[in-house]
């Protein structure tokens, strides 16, 4: 994890194009991610079934960056491609953890 990112605080990070990012599942983002894949329980099933797609996935991780300083969409979907399904659970993982235990 980079320095800034707090765990306790849902945080993690994210390489997109060589530049890391700090992921922060804020109220807003999930809101946003939640208006383009839908109901945020039913992406939780679909990742604990496997069902999980790319779109999905960069969806939800770039939602969940920056607005500021955000990379496009298709940076942060090929950063998922170049970190692998394997690699690219871990933020997802840590993202959909924060939506269902809340704020620390």
């Amino acid at each position: 994890m980079r320095p800034g990112a707090n765990s306790l605080r849902g945080e993690t990070a994210l390489t997109v194009a060589g530049v890391s990012y700090v992921l922060r599942p804020s109220f807003e983002s999930l809101v946003l991610a939640e208006a383009e894949v839908g109901s945020l329980f039913a992406l939780v099933e679909r990742a604990a079934a496997g069902g999980l797609t790319l779109t999905e996935m960069t969806a939800l991780l770039w939602h969940c960056l920056p607005p500021e300083n955000r990379p496009d969409r298709v940076a942060v979907g090929q950063a998922v491609l170049a970190m692998g399904l394997i690699g690219a659970t871990q933020p997802v993982r840590a993202v959909l953890a924060q939506v269902l235990k809340g704020e620390a």
